[in-house]
């Protein structure tokens, strides 16, 4: 389950580091923004960060992989990867793709044209993490929360990421607001009910929130996104570029259903973390009293040739991404294993097509399909 190690070697301190802490939830407004975006936010609504498998607008990703981050023996097989992921979601919803001007070109020839293309400086993939977070109310409104990318605490270098969300949030045309947490959409699974699940270990976290407890970002979580319950994982800090992300250790199939990883090798670092992690949830109720069921979504025990010697690649199920009409979730080669994974994904996404495709160049970077999209709810 590693996920992005190689990339710590790319570490800077060019983006913003955000200290002390605000619970202004939606009261500060980036002073910045366009005309066409509201500066407030109407009282009397409530917003909320719908579950992944309410009806989407659209899915955002971003179309780059830099050969001085991904070096030369990937680049060209993670743009493929995006391509990839890109045509697979593009058939049940509109993919909209940020890319640089300099690979416009080669862009349009890998994704074809029914992906639409949006010019926007960029540093890397990860719409997950460098996207909005787009909540919505009852009221049929939409807005998107900044939570301050920082390069996942200043370990690789992000100054145009940094710049990302607000970018999305106008070509949305919301509004969009700013909270002191540094934080990003890896980082939580929510059911859309009041209940989330959020690792420890990238939020409390003095490489993104020096001075702030949990119960701080407990309490600003709750307020931004519309929560009424959070269950802490442990994660695991110093592993991976991003401090041990929710979305590859626990993902909710529908409210009070949880997915889970587990890594069975007790010579793996994720062995120990992700039996705490099963032990937690198990006992764990929702927003709403109700226990969790929890369906254990283990990894394949073999990938394909080529692979097998890579620490970083990232060989797991669970970061798959729902979609209107769909599932898009990797496979790596082991036929009994996906084969598993697809028929477990069938019956607790029922209605829904399971479309698996092969991300080995994005896998073995440490990451999955999806730390690559970002979804904008309807």
């Amino acid at each position: 389950m590693n996920r992005r190690s190689f990339l710590q070697l790319m570490a800077t301190t060019s983006g913003l580091i955000v200290s002390g802490k605000s619970f202004a939830a939606f009261s500060t407004p980036n002073s910045q923004l366009s005309n066409n975006i509201s500066s407030s936010m109407p009282s009397n609504s409530s917003f909320f960060m719908p579950d992944e498998a309410e009806p989407h607008l659209s899915t955002w990703m971003a179309f780059s992989a830099s050969a001085d981050i991904w070096g030369r023996k990937y680049a060209s097989g993670v743009q493929d990867n995006l391509a990839r992921i890109a045509k697979a979601i593009v058939k049940y919803e509109p993919v909209k793709m940020l890319v640089r001007k300099e690979d416009y070109k080669v862009a349009i020839a890998k994704c074809g044209t029914d992906v639409e293309l949006i010019v926007c400086p960029i540093d890397d993939l990860w719409m997950r993490d460098t996207g909005c977070v787009f909540v919505v109310n009852d009221a049929g409104e939409k807005a998107a929360i900044d939570f301050n990318f920082n390069g996942w605490g200043n370990k690789q270098y992000h100054s145009r990421d940094a710049k990302v969300a607000r970018f999305v949030a106008k070509q949305s045309g919301v509004p969009l607001f700013n909270t002191d947490l540094v934080f990003e959409g890896g980082g939580i699974e929510v059911d859309g009910q009041g209940t989330a699940i959020v690792t420890e270990s990238c939020i409390i976290n003095d490489n993104r929130n020096p001075g702030w407890s949990k119960a701080d970002c407990e309490a600003e979580l709750k307020a931004l996104l519309g929560l009424h319950k959070i269950i802490w994982l442990p994660g695991i800090r110093g592993y991976d570029i991003t401090d041990g992300h929710t979305d590859f250790y626990a993902r909710f199939a529908a409210p009070g259903v949880v997915i889970a990883g587990y890594d069975p090798d007790p010579d793996s670092f994720d062995h120990a973390v992700t039996k705490k992690h099963l032990q937690i949830l198990r006992s764990a109720t929702d927003a709403d009293g109700n226990q969790l069921e929890v369906v254990v979504l283990e990894g394949p025990k073999k990938i394909r040739s080529g692979y097998e010697t890579d620490d970083d690649f990232a060989a797991g199920y669970i970061n798959f991404y729902v979609i209107n009409g769909a599932v898009i979730a990797p496979e790596f080669g082991d036929r009994q294993a996906d084969r598993r994974a697809k028929e477990t994904l069938a019956e607790l996404f029922p209605g829904r097509d399971i479309v698996q495709i092969n991300i080995d160049e994005i896998a073995a970077g440490g990451g999955g399909i999806h730390c690559t999209t970002q979804q904008e709810p309807k």
